[in-house]
């Protein structure tokens, strides 16, 4: 008996069954084996361990109900060896025998029709050969014996018989729920589904239909109910319907009829497009009829007429069109993208569209216009690529990206057109409305925006820009005599003289007969448009051969200078077309300057240069001295004397305001020698007065360089004969010694045969001195006061010091700080080993009666 096809017998039973049978026995068991203690040992043992075996099942089987199995037949074995040990030993017990057969229905309860058997088969033969065993007296006949054997087999008919009806009950209410199941899934499916179920006769007349046609066509199965199904069809599709029923009907029994698409009623109007498949059923004794499925391919019928219109507008437009994956590999392109590129579909198909750059576009076009794709989508610009021949083409090119229902982009579609004569076209309209058609150089409508663009350069720069306003001299005579052919050429040919003398970055235009204009960018002198402009006449005086005659003219040249005169473009054009009429008044072949701020600017520094060389004469300058002390005993050890000019009208002036305006000229030596005899002066004077200090003085470059400069100062050296040479120190910029450090190194060493000493001025400003240290033999390093203002607080500035310092060590050199302004600064550099301090923190510049006094009185500070 089957555990899993008996309804009556489930695991839950099977459980239930044994723990009753369980507790039963057990109990039984129990009270039997204390009875039975009394008169027999052996069996009230036998009766004690079969209850303790029961009572541990039920403990086992409660804990493992999974395993009801496997204690079926411990319960089995354990029951046939009971009722066998009393079949065998108890035959004062008549009753002993019926045990087996409790024995032998549990075994078919428990463990199923063969297993039962088996049972039955070993019980029958514990019967018979437990009676005639030797040894043992079961107390039966062997009538009773017969009897029980045949009772058995006949329990056995009995329960197999039952089992036998039982299943086959099962198998019925299976077959039976499993039709209903079946009915229900097929109802659920015909009533729930989309397609449309119908039945319809040999004829056509509808014996069945679904109720999804009400969703499909409209209607009420009711209200279509023997209607014939041509009722339904189009009437231009009447004869297909014919033709269909036909075949359906000729088809055997049970055979399909493809898929056959109609355009069908609807009860509100219009049609929908139905796809019909059929089997004929009508020989089937349940259906009796041809069985239709209806699917509405109405949308699918739209969607496949958008596709083949897409695939020809796909394939027939002028316009390229290029499909990607999201990896941008190509899957796809039109006819025309191939006539547009050059190159076949499959040339194309899985290859990535950067193969078509032409290198007119920068990394960073395409970074930009990936860009935009990732972040809106869509990009579209202008696109020059490279066709298979290698000829550049210009693209119109628009690129989308797809997406999917969940946002990823799955491929990336580009249309593009071929613009390229467009471009063409653009570049010649483009010349012919900036450029002059005979030069080719631009016209006055470039000329215009050129202007505007060059003014915000110059702003943004801080510089100057020139309009030069140029018209030729003796042009008109040219046209007279060799006629306009002859004039064209010499424009031509003016026109290439003035684009070489000028640079790049500068514009020549005409505006029109013999009249150009310059425009010169990027001026941070008026020096270096006097310089162009000179050039500019040299090259156009230059004669010109025309028809074997050797042809001069001239130019006169009229210049506005942006921002000195700061004005819009119109007007600097203007100012310098009336600076040209001053230049042809002026004589020709020339060029005059407009602006006015720029001559002033000229007067200025001629006056300027003037006063300085007056107050030279008039004893207008003098010069300061400002201390410097040992760092450690803070004694006066030296002055560095600093040039101040009493201007008559302004007042004292600092070197800043008049030093700049000298550079580079003549006055910058006469005031240098000044400067080295009025400290020479002076070191005699304090001599005297028994006051030997060090001085140093500050010598240009320009000056140091200047014929003769040692052979001048040995001159002056010995005119003040009692001076010590060695206390006469020259300091130089750092950065003017690095300029020319071979010329400046040998004139060094020739003062310092003098007995001169040299410091180096301003040192760690210059880019290359600690490379060059080794070259030039000063004694004295000057720190610049800019590492000084931050000392204390720059972590740069202050290891920049302390280097300094550590590198004057290793050369053997002194070192001063200068600029020393706090006691901060003065306790940080004398902690780091500096020599000499100078600064508005020891004192100010003073006039040299000043400084004996304030010597006194430093004296006294360091001493107290």
């Amino acid at each position: 008996m089957s555990m899993s096809r008996s309804p009556d017998n489930t695991p839950n039973h099977r459980v239930a069954f044994l723990n009753s049978v369980f507790l039963f026995a057990g109990i039984v068991a129990l009270g039997m084996g204390f009875y039975r203690w009394q008169s027999n040992h052996l069996m009230g043992l036998i009766d004690s361990g079969f209850a303790i075996g029961n009572f541990s099942l039920v403990y086992y089987l409660n804990r493992r109900p999974a395993r009801a199995a496997l204690v079926s037949s411990i319960a089995l074995v354990m029951s046939y060896l009971l009722f066998t040990a009393l079949y065998l030993l108890a035959s004062y017990n008549t009753t002993r025998i019926s045990l087996f057969f409790l024995l032998s229905a549990s075994a078919f309860f428990l463990k199923g029709r063969r297993s039962g058997y088996q049972w039955l088969i070993l019980i029958l033969a514990t019967i018979v050969v437990g009676h005639f065993l030797p040894g043992f007296n079961t107390g039966y006949s062997h009538v009773d014996i017969v009897t029980s054997v045949l009772y058995l087999t006949g329990l056995y008919f009995v329960i197999r018989n039952y089992e036998i009806f039982n299943e086959q009950r099962y198998e019925q209410d299976r077959e039976q729920e499993v039709l209903r199941l079946s009915e229900e899934r097929f109802r659920t499916l015909v009533e729930g589904g989309e397609d449309i179920i119908a039945i319809i006769s040999g004829a056509g007349r509808l014996i069945f239909v679904s109720p999804s046609i009400e969703r499909v066509l409209g209607y009420k199965p009711g209200e279509i109910a023997d209607v014939f199904i041509n009722e339904l069809i189009h009437d231009e599709e009447q004869e297909k319907i014919q033709d269909a029923l036909v075949h359906f009907n000729i088809r055997a029994d049970g055979g399909m009829l493809a898929p056959i698409g109609f355009s069908m009623k609807h009860k509100a109007g219009g049609y929908r497009n139905i796809e019909l498949m059929g089997r004929n059923l009508i020989n089937n004794p349940v259906i009796s009829g041809i069985v239709l499925n209806g699917r509405d391919i109405t949308e699918r019928k739209r969607a496949e007429e958008h596709l083949r219109l897409t695939a020809k507008v796909f394939s027939n437009t002028l316009e390229g069109i290029i499909i990607t994956d999201a990896a941008v590999n190509i899957i796809e392109v039109n006819e025309a993208y191939c006539l547009i590129s050059g190159y076949s579909r499959e040339a194309l198909i899985g290859k990535n569209p950067r193969m078509l750059q032409s290198g007119q576009q920068s990394r960073l076009f395409y970074e930009t216009m990936w860009q935009s794709i990732v972040h809106t989508g869509h990009w579209a610009g202008e696109v020059w690529n490279q066709k298979k021949d290698g000829e550049h083409y210009a693209e119109w090119l628009s690129i989308s990206a797809i997406v999917n229902e969940t946002g990823d982009v799955t491929h990336y579609a580009g249309i593009s057109s071929d613009i390229t004569l467009l471009k063409h076209h653009e570049n010649q309209l483009e010349r012919i409305a900036h450029y002059d058609a005979l030069t080719g150089i631009p016209n006055r409508t470039l000329l215009g925006d050129r202007m505007k663009q060059a003014i915000l350069r110059t702003g943004r720069e801080q510089n100057m820009m020139a309009v030069c306003y140029l018209d030729l001299d003796g042009f008109k005579p040219i046209n007279d005599t060799l006629g306009h052919e002859a004039g064209d050429r010499v424009l031509i040919e003016i026109s290439k003289r003035i684009q070489e003398a000028v640079r790049g970055d500068d514009t020549v235009a005409r505006l029109g007969g013999d009249e150009f204009v310059i425009l010169l960018l990027g001026l941070e002198r008026g020096e270096e448009c006097s310089m162009t402009l000179s050039r500019l006449l040299t090259v156009i005086a230059e004669p010109i051969m025309l028809m074997d005659q050797s042809i001069c003219v001239s130019a006169s040249i009229g210049v506005s200078v942006y921002p000195l005169d700061d004005e819009d473009s119109d007007t600097l054009l203007r100012h310098a077309d009336q600076a040209m009429y001053q230049a042809k008044q002026s004589g020709k072949n020339r060029f005059h300057i407009y602006d006015p701020a720029l001559d002033q600017r000229a007067r200025s520094q001629q006056e300027l240069l003037k006063c300085i060389r007056d107050g030279l004469l008039n004893h207008q300058f003098e010069l300061y001295y400002q201390p410097k002390i040992d760092m450690q005993t803070r004694e006066l050890i030296g002055a560095e004397a600093l040039i101040r000019w009493h201007h008559p009208e302004m007042g004292e002036l600092s070197p800043a305001r008049f030093l700049p305006a000298i550079e580079n000229t003549e006055l910058d030596i006469l005031l240098g020698e000044w400067v080295i005899n009025s400290a020479l002066q002076q070191m005699d004077l304090w001599r005297e007065a028994g006051l030997s200090i060090e001085i140093s003085v500050n010598i240009s470059a320009y000056h140091l360089e200047s014929a003769h400069f040692v052979d001048k100062l040995q001159a002056q050296l010995s005119a003040h004969p009692d001076v010590q040479a060695a206390h006469f120190q020259i300091e130089v910029l750092e950065t003017a010694a690095l300029e020319d450090i071979g010329e400046v190194s040998m004139i060094i060493e020739a003062c310092k045969n003098l007995g001169v000493s040299f410091a180096l001025d301003d040192f760690g400003t210059g880019y290359s001195s600690l490379a060059y240290l080794s070259r030039l033999p000063v004694d004295v390093l000057k720190i610049d006061q800019s590492f000084m203002r931050n000392l204390t607080v720059s972590k740069g500035d202050h290891a920049i010091v302390l280097g300094v310092i550590a590198l004057s060590r290793a050369f053997d050199l002194a070192t001063v700080g200068e600029g020393i302004e706090t006691q901060a600064q003065f306790d940080l550099l004398r902690e780091m080993g500096c020599d000499i301090g100078q600064g508005y923190l020891i004192a100010r510049p003073m006039p040299a009666v000043q400084l004996a006094d304030w010597n006194m009185e430093n004296q006294v500070k360091v001493i107290v």
